[in-house]
């Protein structure tokens, strides 16, 4: 094959060169990053929505320029609401239709951001709103809406317990007449309950009001409160929120006395101008808190010098507001969630919404973290407005509240604040709780008795101002308790005849607002706290009953076991049987009389230990160590008998006062009549036990009570009286002798003052009697209307003998242990050098201590020289037969035998 060569001009080599450049151009572009379209609804005819715009294209660009190897990119759509939400929800239609954008961000106000997201909603695409500060009105028209600022009902927490921190528990709310407005309406009113205090009033206010209709809402917001109840919370956007506060510097309620309050919704992004500041001062701002870090500060400097580019005379933003970081993160999580799908122009509005909740990260308003479609609640910053521009004074948050820094970790309080008209934190505005009715003379409903007046009296005796006399001990407390609350509160006492049957019937008063409370010996139950509000209870407890006490001998076959508790009869018996033990082991190597067979041995320890409690012992003691211990024992012996012989005696010849009847069911069983307070609720808690209502008797007055205990149940008495304990005791005290209390003492919640329900008072009231019941004021009252409680001293004290128990002979235990004891241990440690060795064979002078511990019985006990120790016993032993026959014989006789029996050992 032959080859040919072709050569070729340097003009081709280009022309292949150029080709392939125009062949590999479309291979570039197919590898670019896939659009996400993504559409922006702001106000761009004002200087917040050019702010917001730039902020929303510098949170792609800073996206982007960190991922610079995103397989998707977002393309920003910007729309003008024009400043309305008609404006805003064309734009949205646009966006949808014309731009086919993915997902949509804005609009600035809560109330476009709501009609925006139903449109949204229908088409499947998601909104992101950085500025609906209230949940949509309808969620399933709202489904793709994503909150990503937080809810402005969060802060009504934080502003409860700013109020709750210096004493305040009432407000008047002023808001915005929206939905965005009345949205923290409900979270307020439950923040302000949760601490005792509640919203005395809300005035809301239209977005265009002039300035004569502020000047009317602020005076018809003063009517509200008394002059001592000056707390003003304000929940509006930022320019209607200064129109007011200047109407209000004006109308003279930015002065001393008066509190103010403003919620996040006046946080603009405008400064605070020098009038603004002024008009302001002392005013409290309750707002979500950015930290200033780097990358916020570096984000602020950025901004303003691409809006000093863009657009000529902006001034610059040295603190931007938190609703710009939303914005700027919300476009940021946008972009992020963008990537993380991945589809690029194909991305469904489903798929997107997904990877947006899913979207974690740290930005610069905080954590960026959905749950529920809403951004979580963050820390709040308690800003005062002073004269050279806001200071934060404290942050708060859910689990430690208010703290002077963002560091504590345990409430503390606020740093100094400038309260409205003042110059420091001495000057705290002494603003008191709200008061009921506005300051008006409360009607005090206080029920008519029959009986027991010392509780409640109501007497005919008028005084100078024509009404009724009405005393008592409810009465009393109930007037020392309004004197120590922390405003002042006028109140008429007003007596109601209907409640001798029930005190339902005063009760009821409250719901049909024909009183504004009830002072007397009323029980708190739980049907009744559905339909009012109770204090806590300022007597004792429960319910129970009296019945008559009789006379009895104490009697039974093992009566005689009753003066001393089993743990005494059982320490008894085992120091017994421990003292005869030990005497054993100490006597029986050198006393014959110890000696025996096993059993027998077994036998002396108890019979010796026993004999000792009548002092009967026979056996004589050879060892001074037993002799010790035993004179010990016998001395606890003799307290031991000496204390049971008394309390036996006692027993046999006291009579003790013993209740009739101790249980309620014998009284059922026994088909007896019971008595109850006329009126009380007791009756119907004896029917649920099933009592006989045709059993039961009603009674009014403590004479009543005795009168019928004392007939009894079988001549046209009672057997037993139920009541409530306050009741019982009075009745007691003045009737100390034939009555006792019996049986359990029923649950029950005591008496307690009544109030409308969700009153703010009833809280104040029960701080007061709490404090009353610390202190001496309590026990004052008692003893002025019930006496002395220890002037009736209580059935059955001090009757009959104390059962003993070893607790009460504890030091006489211990000590004739200690001695037992004792002498065990040295006889021990001598024992090995006593030589008790029974060979006879063996060495005298093998012991060096032999017997240091015995005396002999006898002048020639001791042995003879080289005699074993079984010679000195035996000698011992047959001493002992001649002196026991020698007591036994006759004189003569006596002599005789010994003489015989001496002869003997001789021989």
């Amino acid at each position: 094959m032959e080859w040919r060569y072709v050569t070729f001009s340097p003009c081709f080599f280009f022309f292949l060169l150029h080709v392939a450049a125009l062949v590999g151009q479309p291979a570039v572009a197919g590898t670019a990053a896939a659009p996400v379209r993504v559409g922006v609804i702001l106000n761009l005819a004002s200087a917040t929505g050019l702010r917001l715009q730039t902020t929303v294209r510098m949170a792609v660009e800073d996206y982007y320029a960190a991922h610079p190897n995103s397989a998707t990119r977002v393309e920003l759509h910007f729309r003008d609401s024009h400043g309305d939400a008609v404006g805003a929800i064309s734009a949205a239609e646009d966006l949808i239709k014309n731009a086919q954008v993915g997902a949509i961000i804005g609009p600035q106000t809560p109330a476009a951001a709501e009609f925006v997201a139903t449109v949204g909603s229908r088409a499947n695409v998601p909104v992101l709103s950085f500025s609906a500060t209230a949940p949509p009105l309808s969620p399933s028209d709202a489904r793709f809406l994503v909150r990503t600022c937080a809810d402005g009902s969060f802060a009504a927490a934080a502003v409860a317990d700013v109020l709750r921190s210096f004493g305040w528990r009432g407000a008047v709310l002023l808001h915005e007449d929206s939905r965005a407005g009345s949205g923290i309406v409900a979270a307020l009113a439950d923040a302000l309950r949760g601490v005792g205090g509640g919203v005395v009033g809300r005035v809301a206010v239209r977005a265009d009001a002039s300035d004569d209709r502020l000047d009317a809402v602020l005076y018809r917001a003063m009517a509200m409160v008394e002059a001592a109840t000056r707390v003003f919370v304000v929940h509006m956007p930022p320019a209607l929120a200064r129109r007011l506060f200047r109407r209000a510097k004006d109308a003279g309620m930015m002065s001393r006395g008066s509190v103010w309050i403003a919620t996040p919704a006046i946080d603009g992004d405008d400064r605070l101008t020098a009038d603004d500041m002024d008009t302001m001062q002392g005013v409290i701002l309750v707002r979500p808190h950015v930290q200033a870090n780097a990358k916020v500060k570096n984000f602020a400097s950025r901004l303003n010098a691409r809006l000093r580019q863009e657009n000529a005379g902006f001034t610059d933003i040295h603190d931007p507001p938190v609703s710009m970081l939303w914005a700027y993160d919300t476009a940021w999580a946008v972009a992020m969630a963008a990537e993380a799908d991945g589809h690029g122009v194909s991305v469904t509005g489903a798929t997107l919404l997904d990877a947006v909740l899913d979207t974690t990260f740290d930005g610069l308003a905080g954590k960026f973290k959905l749950v529920d479609g809403q951004l979580q609640a963050p820390t709040y910053e308690i800003v005062n407005v002073a004269a050279e521009g806001p200071k934060i004074v404290g942050f708060w948050t859910g689990k430690t509240g208010i703290t002077p820094d963002s560091d504590s970790n345990t409430g503390s309080g606020t740093n100094k604040i400038i309260w409205p008209g003042r110059a420091s934190l001495a000057g705290v505005p002494k603003v008191a709780a709200p008061s009921p009715n506005n300051g008006k003379e409360l009607v005090v409903a206080v029920p008519v008795k029959h009986g027991f007046n010392q509780f409640v009296d109501v007497s005919n005796d008028s005084t100078i101002t024509g009404r009724p006399r009405i005393t008592g001990y409810c009465v009393d407390v109930f007037d020392a308790a309004m004197k120590i609350l922390p405003y002042p509160v006028r109140y008429q006492y007003v007596p109601f005849n209907g409640s001798s049957k029930s005190y339902d019937q005063i009760v009821r008063l409250l719901p049909q607002k024909r009183a504004d409370a009830v002072v007397g010996d009323v029980t708190i139950t739980s049907i009744r706290m559905g339909e009012v509000e109770y204090t806590m209870s300022y007597t004792d407890s429960g319910w129970s009953m009296v019945v008559p006490v009789e006379a009895r001998l104490s009697t039974g076959m093992f009566f005689f076991l009753k003066p001393l508790k089993t743990s005494l009869w059982i320490s008894s018996l085992t120091f017994f049987v421990f003292t005869g033990f030990v005497v054993w082991v100490i006597e029986h190597r050198v006393n014959p009389e110890f000696r025996g067979t096993p059993w027998q041995q077994f036998g002396i320890i108890f019979y010796y230990a026993f004999s000792t409690l009548v002092f009967a012992q026979r056996e004589k003691l050879e060892s001074n160590f037993s002799r010790f211990m035993v004179i010990v024992w016998l001395f606890a012996v003799l307290i031991l008998t000496s204390t049971y012989t008394a309390s036996l005696t006692s027993m046999l010849t006291v009579q003790e006062l013993q209740p009739t009847v101790t249980d309620a069911s014998e009284l059922i069983r026994r088909g007896d009549y019971v008595g109850y307070q006329e009126g009380s609720f007791v009756a119907g808690e004896l029917k649920r036990m099933n009592f006989d209502e045709r059993k039961m008797r009603s009674y009014s007055t403590p004479e009543q009570y005795a009168e019928a205990l004392s007939k009894g149940s079988a001549n046209g008495g009672v057997a037993a009286i139920f009541d409530e304990i306050p009741y019982l005791k009075y009745f007691l005290s003045h009737n100390c002798k034939g009555y006792t209390m019996a049986g359990p003492v029923y649950d029950g919640a005591g008496f307690g003052f009544i109030f409308p329900k969700g009153s703010a008072m009833a809280s104040d009231v029960s701080r007061a009697v709490a404090s009353l019941t610390e202190g001496e004021e309590m026990a004052r009252i008692m003893r002025k209307w019930f006496g002395d409680p220890g002037a009736c001293d209580k059935q059955g004290s001090g009757v009959g003998s104390p059962i003993l128990s070893f607790w009460n002979f504890s030091g006489l235990f211990l000590i004739t242990g200690a001695a037992t004891g004792l002498m065990l241990a040295v006889y021990v440690v001598t024992f090995p050098c006593r030589g008790y060795a029974t060979n006879e064979t063996k060495s005298p002078t093998s012991s060096k201590c032999a017997d240091e511990g015995s005396v002999p019985n006898g002048a020639d006990a001791k042995p003879r020289s080289g005699a074993g120790k079984g010679d000195e016993v035996k000698a011992r032993m047959e001493q002992r037969e001649e002196e026991d026959d020698a007591a036994s014989a006759p004189e003569g006789k006596a002599s005789l035998n010994v003489l015989m029996k001496g002869e003997e050992r001789k021989g």
